[in-house]
């Protein structure tokens, strides 16, 4: 379609089980400043860590059968670890003419770095269990050592933080302790966020850390690869009015709609979509 002369091009949705994805939505949008974007939060299903697999999976399906007919976007980024490595395939099966950009621990630029062989990955119990995430391993790191530490309080910590929350320092650092390995003289040199949420946090994790390590954010990557799926269009300029938040919810709180409200973003009604 043509908008004086401009074509008018689809826009991105971005998804995650809260508000962590937004550290994406912030590269991608960086890089791709011709799209619109919808940024999609579960938060109604949030934090993912604790789901069984079967429903988890089921949910997600179910609400991108909705998303896509609702906002019939280019493409897809699938913003969350938990919910690509689980349901990525179903997605891409159940959905064959949709691009998905998925999220997966970036296991294998961490392997590459690292100088110690030590890594960790600080993840959620979801993506801890994941086979996908073990094969990662098996696959790009068999030659380090690989801690993984699954965490189910630091979701929600990022996101009372990034709504301007305080957070009590000893809890984070139990939440990280684990990450910070010493073995026959060498430390961990490299901390994998494998959450989106936890780059929130990094400045945190930083001033609380035993010693200094790499913390490593996937977002940057992700947004890259976004747009090396979804070419730019000659002549195409931003969309008025179509970078939009949905909150399954339906009710984001007063916090949540002010910081979407500052990202650009207008909060729309989630009654169109109905997940399992």
């Amino acid at each position: 379609m043509m908008t004086n002369g401009t074509p008018e091009l689809k826009p991105i949705l971005v998804f995650d089980s809260g508000i962590g994805g937004l550290t994406v939505l912030r590269e991608a949008r960086l890089l791709m400043p011709e799209r619109g974007f919808i940024y999609v939060a579960d938060d109604a299903g949030f934090p993912y860590g604790g789901w069984e697999e079967g429903p988890l999976k089921a949910r997600i399906v179910a609400l991108f059968g909705d998303l896509l007919e609702r906002f019939d976007p280019e493409a897809v980024i699938v913003a969350c670890n938990t919910a690509f490595t689980l349901a990525g395939a179903d997605l891409r099966l159940a959905f064959p003419e949709m691009r998905f950009i998925g999220t997966v621990p970036a296991i294998k630029p961490a392997a590459e770095r690292t100088r110690s062989g030590l890594v960790s990955v600080l993840a959620t119990p979801g993506t801890v269990k994941r086979a996908y995430t073990r094969d990662l391993i098996q696959s790009f790191a068999s030659q380090c050592h690989v801690r993984l530490v699954g965490s189910e309080n630091l979701a929600r910590m990022a996101e009372a933080y990034i709504r301007g929350e305080s957070l009590d320092d000893a809890a984070v650092l139990s939440e990280i302790a684990p990450c910070f390995v010493e073995k026959d003289g060498a430390r961990t040199d490299i901390v994998v966020l494998a959450c989106t949420h936890y780059p929130f946090l990094a400045n945190v994790f930083r001033r609380l850390a035993p010693w200094p390590v790499d913390w490593l954010d996937p977002a940057e990557a992700i947004a890259r690869q976004a747009r090396r799926l979804v070419p730019l269009v000659d002549g195409a300029e931003h969309p008025e009015g179509l970078d939009l938040a949905v909150f399954t919810s339906g009710v984001p709180t007063f916090s949540t709609r002010r910081l979407m409200q500052g990202l650009g973003l207008s909060v729309q009604p989630a009654d169109a979509l109905h997940p399992v």
